[in-house]
């Protein structure tokens, strides 16, 4: 008698061989494969060109333009600061320029104190060389005609060349003319008055001369 086949004890099937397929996969494996697929890569890079932010977004054009502006304010600036470097030179020359006419100034009007109080001196000085004409050999007025002399010297006054010496209209102040066949012409005879001068050669007073003269005939 012939024996039926029967099923398998735990009621799994078996693939049939004659439909050319396979047992379909589990539903485990499935599903990990379906969650490893729909994940995909965990940390994506941006694939933008340059000039576009993360998104691909681009960026404003008008970026250069405060770029462009600040270069122009710094220009302007330099400029600034040339003219005011300008200007301060100039204001130092002129602060130099004002101290230095104010110092030029004061000293004229210092030199001209001492020389109008020199000229006085030298007034005073005319009195005693005139006491002396009349006495000549009085010990006292020569003690303090040497001694005015001597305060002169110390202020850098000396006394004009005298008699002997060639006319010099700078230093001297011709008071009369006088016919001599002895020494040659234009040449001081006689002091009438002393000349003096400072150590930097300024004339405080010319001296007060008489002259040679070639007499007429020539002898």
């Amino acid at each position: 008698m012939p024996i039926s086949p029967r099923s398998d004890a735990g009621g799994g099937q078996q693939s049939d061989p004659g439909n050319g397929t396979q047992g379909a996969p589990s539903a485990q494996g499935a599903a990990a494969d379906g969650s490893a697929a729909s994940a995909g890569p965990q940390n994506p890079q941006p694939t933008g060109r340059p000039g576009t932010d993360a998104a691909g977004a681009a960026q404003p054009n008008g970026a250069a333009q405060p770029a462009a502006d600040q270069s122009a304010e710094i220009a302007k600036l330099r400029t600034e600061l040339a003219q005011t470097k300008d200007r301060y030179h100039r204001a130092l020359a002129d602060l130099d320029n004002y101290r230095k006419r104010t110092q030029g100034d004061g000293d004229r009007r210092a030199a001209a104190a001492r020389d109008d109080l020199l000229r006085q001196w030298l007034d005073a000085l005319d009195s005693v060389e005139r006491a002396l004409t009349m006495e000549p050999n009085d010990p006292g007025l020569t003690a303090v005609l040497a001694q005015m002399d001597t305060i002169l010297a110390r202020n850098g006054v000396q006394r004009l060349p005298g008699a002997g010496q060639p006319f010099n209209p700078e230093y001297h102040e011709a008071i009369a003319v006088q016919p001599s066949a002895e020494v040659p012409d234009q040449t001081v005879l006689n002091v009438a008055r002393s000349g003096f001068a400072a150590d930097d050669g300024k004339v405080l007073r010319t001296a007060q001369v008489v002259v040679s003269k070639r007499p007429a005939d020539g002898s």
